[in-house]
């Protein structure tokens, strides 16, 4: 099993004083960062990308998306992904770190965007022609702000870039048919704490009494917010999130089964196995020798 590189912004940022954001068409970002890009990886910051042209195939945190023009993804620190790609693909793409986000939107964590969230499915938009030409036309105003030596310039960008993000998740709500009311608001605030900290905790702690312990309300009540704003309970989402990071670990990182095992927080690997086989389908040797055939 090999190692999987982590890529940081300065890597992309050859020439520029500011390290924190970073904007390309696709096509040139093929180009040039080819070498850190060809194969799996993951990021420490926020990626957002939209195809214009081309087709190919996206994958994220093992899950395969199809890419065609009107795509767009969202991409947060810690996934991995990677990409088969027809050579006329262009479009645009950018990138920033939380720290450039808190320059203008102090309050504002974007994990807290659905897209971003780490439990999220939420991680392709499909948009047709008139709602591409909108998007576009906001991608064009970030390129020319970042390329530019404006007054003011990272607020505008900031401000372009929260456009595209409340615009997209209007979309997904829009395509999930989600019915928006002050009860559901406050659910999503307590799913959005409930997320952060599982983040934090996943691997330490899996009962849903612990979150809901910290959050203050019941289980019981923890239970119905999951399922009005994801539709799972929140024993599926604490599952869905220590699988994941089983998957990343069992496929990139060179360490025993034991070791990864104990290090998600289990003593006995063959409970793990248990509990692998229950959410996959499959054992942990199994789903490594599938994955790499």
């Amino acid at each position: 099993m090999n190692s999987i590189s982590v890529l940081h912004i300065n890597l992309f940022q050859s020439g520029k004083t500011s390290s924190d954001f970073y904007f390309n068409t696709l096509k040139n970002h093929l180009v040039t960062s080819h070498k850190h890009i060809e194969k799996p990886h993951r990021h420490d910051f926020y990626v957002t990308v939209i195809f214009t042209k081309g087709k190919g195939i996206h994958e994220i945190d093992f899950q395969k998306y199809e890419v065609s023009e009107g795509s767009i993804f969202f991409l947060s620190p810690g996934q991995v992904h990677s990409w088969e790609l027809s050579e006329e693909t262009d479009g645009y793409i950018f990138f920033h770190s939380q720290e450039y986000y808190d320059l203008y939107y102090v309050n504002q964590k974007l994990r807290n965007f659905p897209f971003f969230s780490s439990s999220s499915s939420y991680k392709k938009l499909q948009l047709e022609s008139e709602e591409l030409k909108g998007v576009i036309s906001l991608f064009d105003k970030i390129e020319k702000e970042y390329h530019s030596q404006y007054i003011m310039k990272n607020n505008s960008i900031l401000s372009l870039i929260t456009q595209l993000y409340i615009g997209s998740t209007r979309q997904f709500s829009k395509d999930e048919n989600i019915i928006v009311t002050p009860t559901s608001l406050s659910y999503f605030k307590h799913y959005q704490d409930f997320e952060s900290l599982l983040e934090h905790h996943f691997t330490t702690e899996k009962s849903i009494a612990y979150y809901a312990s910290l959050l203050k309300i019941s289980p019981k009540h923890l239970n119905r917010i999951t399922q009005t704003v994801v539709r799972k309970t929140a024993s599926e989402i604490i599952a869905e999130r220590v699988i994941l990071e089983a998957k990343r670990m069992l496929i990139y990182l060179d360490e025993s089964l034991v070791d990864i095992a104990f290090k998600l927080g289990y003593e006995e690997y063959s409970y793990f196995v248990r509990v692998f086989r229950k959410n996959t389908g499959m054992t942990p040797t199994q789903f490594i020798n599938k994955y790499k055939s």
